[in-house]
């Protein structure tokens, strides 16, 4: 039972009478006993809340930055008609709108009502509980109760780089159109024999070919489809991080998370490689393998992968990188391309990282792919005052770590893309061709 705002109206105009009143004692006993009167037969004529009925339809996925619609179907059994006040609560992030509708249920009939979700984070955002008011004809009183009517959105990853995907794609048609590559390297097809010319790669000759047709020929290769490329996301607490400005309204006002970017990469890259006929697998690690994606077709690849990354949070601890080398030597017995998002942090890379950096180089091609922050560059050109002059010393500080780890890195075979947030995807995609390219893959 609940009393509404009119039964305290009621209540203060009763006493405002007894205040007035020559004897008030009889005068607030009489008002009193009007009140309760009213205030129990109002309960006892308020549709009954205990017996509805309620059913969920509308969608399960939605993309982060649009919205996603939710019926709930109210099934009134009851004698009496329901009037009153109905609150689907979800969870803040869910952005769920109105917070409050207005319910009329005739006796044994039903109504849908409609809740628009505009989720701010990716995720599993699910209903927390449906409470409905039953108010009274005199509106004095209400019944009420909470009910749990289960119901889960996933969240899924935006995948705002897909604008950069047709240029790409554009390149891509022109390196498979191209004459054979004449260049020799690891993940290349033998194509065919032609006669050398100047300025061809003297590895190239076949000497046999040539002993034969007493003519100089060499072979030309092509770059080899359906290689395998892994996507390793580092979900360490160097991901956590928040970068840039936040791409999707309400996704916050401090940018978003190092991780949101880095997804937003491999998205990409995969839906390139997926269309240069490359297998692509996906693994998200920190300590543990968090997700991951083995063996999707390439019509499910996408879908696969957003519906893998969506649950995916930055796990406040230090990622485990020789756990994660061996988890990703476990996965590729065979030489692939190996693409690695984390950050370039100095000292996580050297007490992490590069210690374990020659076995996995050793055996795969292996990209590393950082987002940087658009904030150090603004520091370091600050001037003019003391603060700004030592914010720009430790911006130059850490950019010369960066560009440090960067050429440590390469001296041990790895390419390295470092991009600001907005760059970073278009960046790795080109890193892939390049590498297709160049035969590499």
């Amino acid at each position: 039972m609940a009393l509404t705002g009119r039964a305290g109206l009621l209540a203060a105009l009763a006493a405002i009478v007894v205040l007035l009143a020559p004897e008030p004692g009889l005068v607030v006993l009489a008002a009193a006993l009007v009140l309760a009167v009213l205030v129990t037969a109002d309960l006892l004529l308020a549709g009954a809340v205990r017996g509805l009925r309620f059913q969920r339809d509308g969608e399960r996925r939605v993309r982060l930055g649009q919205s996603a619609t939710i019926g709930l179907v109210v099934d009134n059994p009851g004698a009496r008609r329901v009037r009153g006040v109905l609150r689907d609560a979800w969870q803040p992030s869910a952005a769920a709108a109105p917070r409050r509708v207005t319910l009329d249920v005739p006796a044994h009939e039903r109504r849908r009502l409609v809740t628009t979700l505009t989720p701010t984070r990716r995720g599993d955002r699910e209903a927390v509980a449906v409470t409905v008011r039953s108010v009274g004809p005199l509106g004095l009183a209400a019944r009420q109760r909470t009910f749990h009517v289960p119901w889960t959105v996933r969240v899924l990853p935006p995948f705002l780089s897909r604008r950069h995907l047709p240029a790409r794609l554009a390149r891509l048609r022109e390196l498979d159109g191209r004459h054979p590559a004449l260049v020799r390297g690891q993940g290349t097809e033998f194509d065919s024999l032609r006669e050398y010319v100047v300025g061809d790669d003297v590895r190239s000759i076949d000497w046999r070919a040539s002993a034969r047709r007493s003519d100089v020929v060499v072979r030309t290769w092509r770059p080899e489809r359906d290689r395998r490329v892994l996507i390793v996301l580092d979900t360490g607490r160097t991901s956590a991080g928040r970068v840039g400005e936040a791409p999707v309204p309400g996704s916050g006002p401090s940018g978003w998370p190092r991780l949101d970017w880095s997804m937003d990469a491999a998205l990409l890259l995969a839906a390139l490689a997926a269309r240069a006929g490359d297998r692509v697998d996906f693994l998200a690690y920190d300590r543990a393998v968090r997700a991951q994606v083995s063996g999707a077709s390439r019509t499910e690849l996408l879908s696969s992968l957003v519906d893998a990354m969506a649950p995916i949070e930055a796990e406040l601890v230090e990622a485990d990188a020789a756990g994660m080398v061996a988890a990703v030597l476990s996965r590729a017995r065979r030489r692939c391309l190996v693409v690695l998002l984390t950050d370039l942090n100095a000292t996580a890379m050297e007490e992490g990282l590069l210690p374990v950096l020659p076995s996995l180089s050793s055996r795969h091609t292996v990209v590393v792919a950082s987002v940087a922050d658009p904030r150090v560059a603004g520091m370091a050109a600050g001037r003019g005052t003391s603060e700004a002059v030592y914010d720009a010393a430790a911006a130059e500080r850490l950019r010369g770590e960066r560009r440090g780890i960067t050429a440590v890195l390469r001296r041990h075979g790895v390419e390295v893309v470092d991009a600001l947030p907005e760059d970073v995807a278009p960046a790795l995609a080109d890193a892939y061709l390049a590498l297709k390219a160049a035969g590499r893959l």
